[in-house]
């Protein structure tokens, strides 16, 4: 009997034990290199890229952030020195997005309204960017489609002010690398991610601001360009680092320089050596010089053309 006891006994004392044991552990998966919210996205018919990781440093990635401006909820703030725009939200929160600005988004200050908004929009360059650059532009005079090649990208909102557009927009943009920096052309642009998150919660009529440059220093502080071209505060670090980048980026230079050099020259030996073993087979061969086929047809590395 004590030994049924016992048989019964040890099957649920094994139990007992197993419950209080740690659970097995289990690999967790690597964070991915890019955000979900800047993954690929299937959007309509069309397919838009991943944002690269390169390009989501500093205030460029999407965040909710603390607002303590004077604005009211709904309200679009975009600051072109910072490069950064703020879509406020209740509670003294707000979105904030990186931006890139264009020649005509720096030109514009002060307010107006979403008057309109457009899911891949078309786009037509201004007739002074066909006349001063009639070989980038020319072409699309008569207007581009919306599509992954316009540069307005995958939304745009349009800024109105009494009742008429004033040609400032807010919207995606093909070019990644573009986000922080000012640019030589456009208004203010988006990731295409950011454009249709915008897109998504902005309402016509909301109220937009671009602030004058005394906005922008009581707000964010002083900002400065780094050596790559980015927004960042206007610190002595910053600074430091400016002065270090830029030494680093003409010694780079200097070194691809130096190595273009040396493999142009080596090219060119070789290319000469070439030429007299070239010349060297053929005159062994017996065959006059201006008859003499290439290198490569002579040591078989390629076949001669057909005849006729």
């Amino acid at each position: 009997m004590p030994n049924l006891l016992l048989r019964l006994i040890a099957p649920l004392a094994l139990l007992g034990l197993a419950a209080c044991a740690d659970a097995p552990k289990t690999e967790e998966a690597p964070a991915p290199a890019v955000p979900a919210h800047y993954q690929a996205v299937q959007d309509g018919e069309y397919l838009i890229p991943a944002v690269e990781p390169l390009h989501l440093f500093g205030a460029n990635p999407r965040a909710e952030v603390e607002y303590a401006g004077s604005e009211e909820p709904g309200t679009i703030v975009v600051d072109t020195y910072a490069r950064v725009l703020y879509h406020v939200q209740e509670g003294g929160r707000a979105m904030r997005y990186g931006i890139a600005v264009g020649r005509e988004g720096i030109s514009f200050r002060g307010t107006g309204y979403v008057g309109r908004k457009q899911e891949w929009p078309s786009w037509t360059p201004t007739a002074n960017m066909v006349r001063t650059r009639p070989d980038l532009y020319a072409e699309y005079a008569g207007g581009l489609p919306g599509g992954l090649d316009n540069p307005l990208g995958a939304r745009a909102l349009y800024l109105y002010r009494g009742g008429r557009d004033t040609m400032f927009r807010i919207h995606g943009t093909i070019d990644n690398a573009s986000i922080g920096r000012a640019t030589s052309a456009g208004c203010i642009r988006l990731f295409n991610q950011d454009a249709i998150h915008l897109f998504e919660n902005a309402e016509i009529g909301d109220r937009i601001v671009v602030r004058t440059l005394e906005q922008s220093l009581a707000a964010e502080g002083p900002y400065m360009d780094d050596a790559y071209g980015r927004a960042v505060p206007d610190t002595p670090e910053n600074r430091a680092q400016f002065e270090a980048d830029r030494i680093a980026m003409a010694e780079a230079e200097v070194r691809a320089a130096e190595e273009a050099r040396v493999a142009a020259e080596e090219a060119a030996e070789q290319a000469a050596k070439d030429e007299r073993r070239r010349l060297r087979i053929c005159r062994n061969r017996g065959i006059d010089e201006t008859e003499c086929p290439t290198l490569s047809e002579l040591t078989g590395d390629v076949a001669p053309p057909a005849a006729g």
